[in-house]
């Protein structure tokens, strides 16, 4: 087998800044949740955020990139299907990718552009807050696929994100029915609340006659299935998802192996900053299923994980912090 997971999503250098509830009421932005705008306003946010905020951290982001970064660390062989820019922040991007054990389509000529960033604003409370400039990566096309690494690859894992441009989302269904032809599973996140509320219709296209592994949260689940119960959306996720997993922030997460809802317990910690904990949880978990792990130990794994990242500043781990995390599967 060439690859445990193939990943296909947005590719966003990030851009960290410790910001308070005050900021965002002055600068018009609405908290929890990443929200679209255009290059100019990013300049103009940006100008403003280090006026009076140090840059905290500068990493190649987007929500597939962290979690195949994650599985990577663990010990995954990984591939990113992406699209950044010939420029700076995209040299900075595939060199990034590239140390971290991650072979991608990027290798070679990329197109002229700018690549995409996004400002990532964490408050007091650890939430974060996204503001993103998607740059060249909404131009994700077909073309990027690497159809020979897929096909050799156990599951493929699409980010919900790709939902928003219309080329980016056909790229992802067209790695969905590559991946039906050639045998691969399919492994779905919806990414963020708001790509449940405003584009349910093009998530659902994504999700075609359904995936083999969904991640979520409680309030993605909720959204997707019409209801307040949980109950009620862990039953409606059954629908399109053979087997799934739903994180409940301090409440831990369960998962569903196809016959046993497994309850996953929390790991108290002290947030300061919940960018990435979705993304790691993933990672941590498509990590332990495709060697060998039940999905009650990929949810330790996936848990302690995702906990210590919320932990510390930035959207993943450094390399060194995942082997002491493997204790967690036994």
């Amino acid at each position: 087998m060439g690859y445990h997971i193939y990943g296909i999503g947005n590719a966003l250098v990030d851009k960290e800044f410790e910001v308070s509830d005050a900021f965002f009421s002055t600068a018009g932005i609405q908290k929890g949740v990443m929200t679209l705008i255009d290059a100019n306003q990013q300049e103009q946010l940006l100008q403003q955020l280090l006026h009076s905020h140090p840059l905290k951290k500068r990493a190649c982001g987007g929500s597939a990139a962290n979690t195949i970064i994650g599985a990577s660390y663990f010990g995954a062989k990984t591939f990113y299907t992406c699209n950044v820019a010939n420029d700076e922040a995209g040299d900075f991007y595939v060199n990034d990718l590239k140390a971290a054990g991650v072979d991608t389509n990027m290798g070679g000529e990329r197109d002229e552009g700018v690549t995409g960033k996004c400002l990532v604003m964490i408050t007091p409370d650890a939430e974060r807050t996204m503001n993103t400039y998607l740059g060249i990566t909404s131009d994700l096309h077909e073309k990027h696929i690497h159809e020979d690494a897929l096909a050799q690859s156990e599951y493929v894992y699409i980010e919900g994100y790709l939902v928003t441009s219309d080329t980016s989302r056909a790229a992802a269904i067209r790695v969905r029915e590559l991946a039906r032809r050639h045998g691969v599973k399919v492994a779905m996140t919806f990414s963020d609340p708001a790509m449940v509320q405003f584009f349910k219709d093009g998530l659902q296209e994504m999700l075609g006659e359904g995936v083999d592994l969904l991640f979520c949260n409680e309030q993605e689940a909720r959204l997707m299935a019409g209801t307040d119960n949980l109950d009620d959306a862990i039953a409606g996720l059954k629908k399109f998802a053979r087997t799934f997993a739903v994180t409940l922030g301090n409440k831990g997460a369960v998962a569903f192996d196809g016959e046993t809802l497994h309850k996953i317990a929390p790991h108290q910690v002290t947030a300061v900053d919940s960018n990435g904990a979705g993304d790691m949880f993933a990672g941590a978990f498509l990590y332990a299923i495709t060697h060998g792990y039940d999905f009650a130990a990929a949810g330790r794994l996936a848990s302690a994980a995702s906990a210590q990242v919320v932990s510390q500043f930035g959207p993943r781990l450094e390399a060194a912090q995942h082997e002491p995390l493997k204790r967690h599967l036994g």
